[in-house]
């Protein structure tokens, strides 16, 4: 295992941000860490590159526990959102810069940031003043500049964080081949959903300085672990159930779910795919407060009388008008039991550097 967390613990002011969180990353794997503000994640971040200091745990590299070793010293690249890239140097001087530190020679730093322009799409921009870049650009370079003196791993604070969402949706796959050209380590730490799970071999979602699912982005998405992750992920259509054999008691009424699914008392979670629209007279009757085109669908916000709003996803041709009435049918192939209900903590402001 190239990196392992054990028991890594921070606390800021008597506030734990981090908490006893264990984590391994194995060699040439990508990692992305989600998270909402004051989860922990860039904490965690910090922690494994050396720039804040753990309260209990440790950080593992390569065998060694990395307590006496200081960041520069640690042989990762770290890579912000803001980039901070050095504007009075040119772009070949912002990618030299860690070789430089390194003691390579001048011919190994020149072709090495000739190799790395050419792989991250900037051929002959060498000699290019950092203030002529576009975000993306400089989002090139920042990315050329962490791996020019070939880290053991790479860690990514909010890569794309400052981008258009289109430039991101580009960047996000073109990372993903590099990163698998070169076989580099990855960690990030995003808030972006749909970032993380383009990226990543595999997903952790953090809550509350604890790691609360980790799995690939296909376990996640399919079965989120409980009613924060799934809420996380942006799935609204969750409630308490009590199940018995392939049904559900809802509030929404009786609702199957798939053979094998924990009985008892749970929690339920509808994807909006499994809420299928049909004549108001053959299901349960919803009236239409509200629909918003995504782009590959529509999202229909259902209001019950008498219970949650629901969520329908559905082709453009086929969405309601607002104050349309309609009936719901339940699809057992899109619900999930995510098991027992808990009590959900208050919600705390982060603690600063808590993200």
């Amino acid at each position: 295992m190239l990196l392992s967390l054990e028991g890594a613990t921070v606390r800021f002011g008597g506030r734990t941000v981090l908490d006893a969180v264990d984590l391994d990353v194995a060699e040439h794997e990508t990692v992305c860490v989600l998270g909402p503000s004051g989860s922990g994640k860039s904490t965690l971040l910090r922690a494994v590159a050396g720039l804040q200091q753990l309260d209990a745990g440790r950080v593992v590299l390569d065998g060694r526990d990395q307590a006496a070793v200081p960041a520069h010293k640690r042989g990762v690249g770290l890579m912000f959102q803001d980039h901070q890239l050095f504007p009075q140097r040119d772009v070949g001087g912002n990618v030299a810069f860690g070789l430089r530190m390194h003691g390579t020679s001048r011919d190994g730093q020149a072709a090495r940031v000739g190799e790395l322009l050419d792989l991250v799409g900037l051929p002959g921009a060498r000699d290019r003043a950092v203030a002529s870049l576009s975000g993306g650009e400089q989002q090139r370079v920042a990315l050329a500049r962490a791996l020019a003196p070939r880290p053991r791993l790479l860690m990514l604070d909010e890569p794309l964080g400052q981008l258009d969402r289109s430039l991101r949706e580009r960047l996000v796959v073109e990372l993903r081949h590099l990163f698998g050209e070169l076989g580099t380590t990855v960690l990030a730490v995003t808030h972006d959903q749909g970032e993380a799970f383009a990226l990543a071999d595999r997903v952790v979602v953090m809550r509350d300085g604890r790691i609360a699912q980790s799995g690939t982005p296909l376990e996640v998405w399919q079965r989120p672990a409980d009613a924060f992750v799934a809420r996380f992920l942006g799935f609204d259509n969750v409630v308490e159930a009590v199940v018995g054999g392939t049904a559900a008691d809802t509030p929404w009424g009786e609702v199957p779910v798939p053979e094998g699914s924990a009985q008892g008392p749970g929690t339920l979670l509808v994807r909006p795919a499994g809420v299928r629209l049909v004549a108001a007279a053959d299901g349960l009757r919803c009236t239409v407060a509200a629909r918003t085109f995504r782009g590959t669908h529509v999202a229909v916000q259902l209001q019950p009388e008498g219970a949650p709003r629901l969520e329908a996803a559905c082709a453009l041709r086929e969405a309601p008008e607002p104050g349309a009435t309609v009936g719901v049918r339940f699809d057992a192939a899109e619900t999930v039991v995510l098991g027992a209900p808990s009590a959900q903590p208050a919600v705390k402001g982060p603690a600063p550097g808590a993200d």
